[in-house]
């Protein structure tokens, strides 16, 4: 029988694992007692043979040997060995109690697609149930000690109903070299087809999924006869097996107390009980005494699978499901919150304090607005206005080089005459209102403007007014906003990447 304690372990206290440590059945001290025994009989034969009957030489060849076997147990990798061979072992046994057939979703479509109240109705979904369940057992019979002793011929399956005298003649006639549990399956099969030809399943949508529904059923019993015929390699169990074994006896050998080689050399302290050797053993030993229980969970141990259970609650379920079930419905009625917007179950006065806890709405609903008025005014953005994207961008024109010369940098740039509005008086207004402009910066574009004037002054006009024809008279005007632009003093870093100011906007 499988050994729950699930019960005992729904709410962490304290002491809550360590009661669990007291149960007998299930538990790793009568899986492992035997063995236990058996060790710690043999290290007291070699500590009894080493204190009494060895002579003083031989005492010295032993210590030699005892501390090699206690070096060589280190080249052993028995965490790594033992951890994957019961992680794969674990996640195996797991997929094969998924792979136990459940006839849970085939009973409703049964039930709600094969149609008629008559006799003949009824015998139509008990028999499509019964082959299902019957296909079951058979599998079970071929994996598991447990079914094959309760049934261990057909004559007993005939007898415990699964079967009936003709279904079994046909059954035994039918010869092949392998397993036959699809045998019932096709069964089922063909007699769907022959209730969709009278009518009893009404369109080929139903049909369909009476077959889909039977071929997964069937899917999980070609999983467990395959997780049945291909087990975890050998070489792999051997190899972990020799490694525990070889561990342990050369711990036999090496965790002995020794008397100190030299006379005046201190040696260790004689505990004659090795604990931690013992616990050591406890461990390991333990782990693979887990995975020996546990890579076949059909057999007969405490916590295998408990099949013939399965196969009682398997058949009583899926009979009542399509038998007196079958469009046998409670009155629809109006619930009990129809005319309420909003239900809510009553509580008990244990679970009261529950309702005193808010709904959780999201982690975002408990952070805090910043308590800055300006950072929570919305912002509308000018369809004219580009947004500066890149940050690097921001970055560059932000904290100029000083090694740019201003009247090339000028030059070379392009106007943008679109960004900044001048004032009343003909200034322009700094993009950072909050800021002081340079005084030397501002000096030094004044300097430049007053030798570009000049030099135009003393160039010849050509007849379209502009001095030496190479550029017109907007130009200057241009380079100065933008000479002004690149000027200014660098924002910090709170405003990279910030939308531009209110003066920047046309």
């Amino acid at each position: 029988m499988t050994i729950s304690y699930t019960l005992k372990v729904a709410n962490s206290r304290f002491g809550g694992f360590s009661k669990l440590l007291f149960r007998w059945k299930g538990s790793i001290y009568k899986l492992l007692y035997k063995e236990f025994i058996v060790f710690v009989a043999l290290y007291a034969i070699l500590s009894l043979v080493y204190r009494r009957l060895l002579t003083e030489e031989q005492k010295r060849l032993y210590t030699k040997v005892a501390q090699y076997c206690n070096r060589s147990t280190d080249l052993i990798p028995m965490s790594f060995v033992l951890g994957f061979y019961v992680t794969l072992i674990v996640n195996r046994w797991w997929a094969q109690y998924t792979s136990i057939p459940l006839p849970d979703q085939l009973m409703c479509v049964i039930s709600s697609n094969v149609h008629g109240k008559d006799e003949r109705g009824r015998i139509l979904r008990r028999t499509l149930i019964r082959y299902a369940n019957l296909s079951a057992v058979l599998i079970l019979r071929s994996v598991s000690t447990r079914v094959l002793k309760r049934f261990p011929t057909m004559d007993h399956v005939v007898e415990a109903g699964f079967m009936t005298q003709d279904e079994c003649k046909k059954f035994e006639s039918l010869h092949s070299d392998f397993n036959k549990y699809w045998i019932p399956c096709v069964w089922f099969t063909n007699l769907a087809a022959q209730a969709r030809r009278d009518g009893r399943i009404r369109d080929d949508v139903a049909l369909r999924l009476l077959m889909d529904e039977l071929n997964l059923y069937r899917a999980k019993c070609s999983m467990l006869f395959h997780y049945d015929w291909i087990s975890i390699p050998l070489v792999y169990t051997q190899v972990v097996t020799i490694a525990v074994y070889s561990f342990f006896a050369f711990c036999l050998i090496g965790r002995q107390f020794l008397e100190p080689l030299e006379p005046g050399q201190e040696g260790d302290l004689d505990m004659y009980v090795p604990l931690s050797t013992l616990l050591q053993f406890f461990f390991y030993a333990g782990w693979l005494k887990v995975a020996e229980q546990i890579i076949n969970p059909f057999g007969e141990d405490d916590d295998d699978f408990e099949t013939n259970k399965l196969i009682d609650r398997n058949l009583q379920v899926s009979l009542l499901s399509v038998d007196d079930m079958y469009q046998n419905l409670p009155p629809a009625v109006k619930d009990k919150y129809w005319n309420e917007s909003t239900a809510q179950p009553p509580y008990t006065t244990a679970t009261a304090a529950e309702t005193l806890k808010p709904s959780f709405l999201g982690s975002t609903f408990d952070m805090r607005m910043c308590e800055d008025a300006e950072q929570s005014q919305p912002a509308e953005a000018s369809p004219s206005l580009p947004r500066i994207q890149t940050p690097l961008l921001s970055r560059f024109f932000a904290a100029a080089s000083p090694a740019i010369s201003i009247k090339n940098f000028g030059r070379g740039s392009r106007g943008h005459p679109h960004l900044r509005r001048p004032r009343a008086d003909g200034s322009f207004p700094s993009p950072y209102p909050n800021r002081s402009e340079d005084p030397e910066s501002v000096a030094r574009i004044e300097e430049e403007e007053t030798e570009d004037e000049e030099s135009r002054a003393s160039e010849p006009t050509t007849p379209g007014g502009c001095p030496g024809g190479t550029r017109p008279p907007e130009a200057s005007e241009t380079r100065r906003k933008d000479l002004l632009l690149i000027q200014v003093k660098a924002p910090s870093s709170d405003s990279i990447g910030a939308d531009p100011p209110e003066s920047w906007k046309p």
